[in-house]
């Protein structure tokens, strides 16, 4: 379904009219411009860059709003998670929001709504396993066409007429594609109820439309098998499905015997639910892909899991691969490539690189030629801890870069935990004592009523850089990258019955309760004396020291990482201090300097002369009113340089653009009792 702006309208047809009597143009001839911000990350590069500096250090803090648009109506309920990134063309806005993840096309100077087109799902929206308003949708044009290109909760790919809203009848069954189907699975996902779908945005390149796939998340899989995450490219005007590229591979296939025993055949996930990036002059796509089942216990899919983890270029026209470099052997803990590949132009010991730099969870930044998938700089494979859960299996080593050094925490020893004061230290020590440590790769444990509990880890579910990814400057070649610094999640195996799943060990991730499942093995069963659920007061703790986090500040960064030298060149604390912090009484008095905020979902934006990034968290300070702020750094130094005040935190990456001689920065913003809405942001009218 979908309504248009009836004032539109008749200039829209007009100008259709008068475009339709215009020669067909190819797709070379159009490209956008600076000012604009065609694609999810700005260009296909995935480096949210734009060389703008009408808004700069000098004048960040007199930005005013210039328009805002709440999303509550746009869908059928209050939206509180508003995850998008609009683009900008010719003037226009285009975005998805609302809880049907409606599309929307809004006047980019005034903010006036110009047309919006939803689809309603039914039970089969209300089952999908990636719901809301997505994080955003794509824009093609030939010169002469615009089309509109985004993929539903219910995993539908929808094709829209830019300048109307309306399908495109010549697309697909009249304007759709159900992506459940024709998509090579050896048991087709039930059209109403399979969990599949996307929340990430298409890509479109040249004229093919690459789509990824995502699932019910993996570390509460019902069964060891799932639908595959299958990777697949459709031609743009037709609709018509051009490859498919299988992410576990089939038999006979490359990859195949990295699956022991026959697991490729039923286990499932290891999709590309995040950004794919593309370099349309060579031709290539670059797939981040994520974990199989289950996140974190591999028992039954024995194996380094090709393409698990790995990042995998395959060719635009037929999606053959062409290298792959695995960034986990056997999956085991969440670290699902969950951002897109940043593609850079490079420099390195005098030579030039076309180079490809992968963000991660685990605070490596993978950098790697992109033309042969070789290392820039040597990664080595170290010896890791092999775990001890039976039926598992484990890989001895695991890929550490050499160059550039972790930008994150991406293990937990002792040295990282609260150190406030000398008290509040112990007793984060005996919280941490119910627990196993560990560097990066410490392996899951078997949670024992005696202890461990679990594993305690950072650097995996939640931490490094999660899906905003990172974005990069091409002028003076550098990466910058939010990470969170103190995403402290403990991982505990435990036997499930049969009644829960058909593997033989789950995992569970601990807050303030752990959820544990037993489940099928020799001696397990509904019976067993171990409860499916333990709170703090029965053997399991809440990870914080009366309110504080367990481990020490800073608890976000943003990085400046060279890519010509493989160095950080400054790291930041970024977000305010939590209210927690500044104001608990044990600290009452003590000079605490900003500690940034334990946060995951914060994407960066750069300009000719600025990094810019909003709050993850609601504070409340003498400064402003309880909201957040958008920050403003100076990507050579760091040094912050302005910020204004936002009423709710920052919840879709920033994207800034130019229109009739005037700069905008948008970013979507939601949380807590705050529905999502998208506010831009421009300096005041000249007097």
């Amino acid at each position: 379904m979908y309504r248009v702006n009836e004032r539109v309208l008749p200039r829209l047809i007009v100008l259709s009219a008068v475009l339709g009597l215009l020669p067909s143009m190819a797709s070379a001839q159009w490209k956008a411009k600076d000012s604009e911000w065609p694609t999810y990350a700005a260009d296909l590069a995935g480096t949210r860059f734009r060389p703008l500096d009408q808004i700069n250090a000098s004048n960040f803090n007199d930005l005013e709003i210039a328009w805002r648009i709440k999303t509550d109506n746009f869908g059928n309920r209050p939206e509180y998670k508003l995850e998008g990134t609009p683009l900008m063309v010719k003037g226009v806005l285009y975005a998805t929001a609302g809880s049907r993840r409606a599309a929307i096309a809004v006047d980019a100077v005034t903010g006036e709504l110009l047309w919006i087109h939803g689809e309603h799902e039914g039970a089969r929206g209300g089952a999908a396993p990636r719901q809301l308003s997505g994080r955003g949708l794509a824009y093609w044009s030939d010169g002469t066409d615009e089309r509109i290109l985004y993929v539903t909760p219910g995993y539908q790919l929808i094709c829209l007429d830019a300048k109307t809203g309306l399908r495109v009848a010549a697309f697909g069954n009249k304007g759709a594609i159900d992506l459940k189907r024709d998509d090579d699975q050896e048991i087709l996902p039930d059209l109403t109820t399979g969990e599949i779908g996307i929340q990430s945005a298409p890509v479109v390149a040249k004229n093919t439309i690459i789509i990824g796939a995502a699932f019910r998340e993996g570390m509460t899989p019902k069964s060891m098998s799932n639908n595959k995450g299958y990777v697949r490219g459709f031609d743009v005007r037709t609709g018509k499905r051009l490859w498919i590229f299988h992410t576990i591979p089939k038999k006979g296939e490359f990859g195949y015997d990295t699956w022991l025993n026959g697991s490729a055949e039923y286990t499932g996930n290891n999709g590309v639910w995040t950004q794919v990036t593309v370099d349309e002059e060579l031709g290539l796509v670059y797939l981040p892909v994520e974990s199989p089942t289950n996140d974190f216990y591999g028992g039954h899919r024995h194996g380094n899991n090709l393409f698990g983890e790995t990042l995998v270029c395959v060719d635009l026209k037929t999606g053959a691969r062409k290298w792959h470099y695995q960034l986990v052997h056997h999956p085991l803990w969440d670290m699902d490539i969950s951002s897109a590949p940043i593609l850079a132009d490079i420099t390195v010991d005098g030579k030039p690189v076309k180079a490809v730099a992968q963000p991660s969870k685990q605070g490596f930044l993978y950098v790697l030629d992109r033309v042969t998938g070789k290392p820039v700089w040597p990664i080595d494979e170290k010896q890791v801890e092999v775990g001890t859960v039976p039926e598992e299996w484990y890989s001895p080593t695991q890929p550490i870069p050499s160059k550039p050094p972790a930008y994150s925490r991406n293990g937990v020893l002792e040295s990282d935990l609260i150190d406030f004061t000398s008290d509040l230290r112990e007793r984060g020590k005996a919280i941490a004592s119910k627990y196993r440590l560990g560097p990066v790769f410490t392996p899951p444990a078997e949670s024992k009523v005696g202890g461990p509990l679990g594993t305690l880890t950072v650097g995996t579910a939640s931490g490094g850089t999660n899906w905003p990814g990172g974005s990069y400057d091409p002028e003076t070649h550098t990466v910058y990258a939010f990470a969170c610094n103190a995403c402290a999640e403990p991982i505990g195996l435990v036997r499930a019955p049969k009644t829960v799943s058909d593997m033989n060990y789950i995992a569970g991730t601990a807050g303030e309760e752990v959820t544990i499942l037993r489940g099928p093995g020799e001696n397990a069963g509904a019976d067993s004396p171990m409860p499916k659920k333990r709170s703090a007061g029965s053997g399991y703790v809440a990870l914080n020291v009366d309110g504080l986090p367990l481990l020490k500040p800073p608890y976000g960064t943003i990085s400046a990482i060279n890519l010509d030298k493989g160095e950080i060149v400054w790291q930041i604390a970024h977000g305010e201090t939590p209210d927690v912090v500044r104001n608990h009484p044990a600290l009452k008095g003590m000079n605490i300097p900003r500690t940034g905020q334990e946060t995951y979902n914060i994407g960066t934006l750069v300009t000719k002369t600025l990094v810019i990034a909003g709050d993850g968290q609601i504070t409340t300070t003498s400064d402003h009113p309880r909201g957040a702020m958008l920050r403003a750094y100076d990507k050579k130094t760091g040094e912050e340089v302005g910020a204004v005040y936002m009423p709710a935190p920052q919840s879709g990456s920033p994207m800034t653009y130019m229109a009739n001689g005037k700069q905008y920065i948008v970013v979507a913003v939601s949380g807590g009792a705050y529905s999502g809405e998208y506010i831009a942001f421009s300096l005041p009218a000249a007097e």
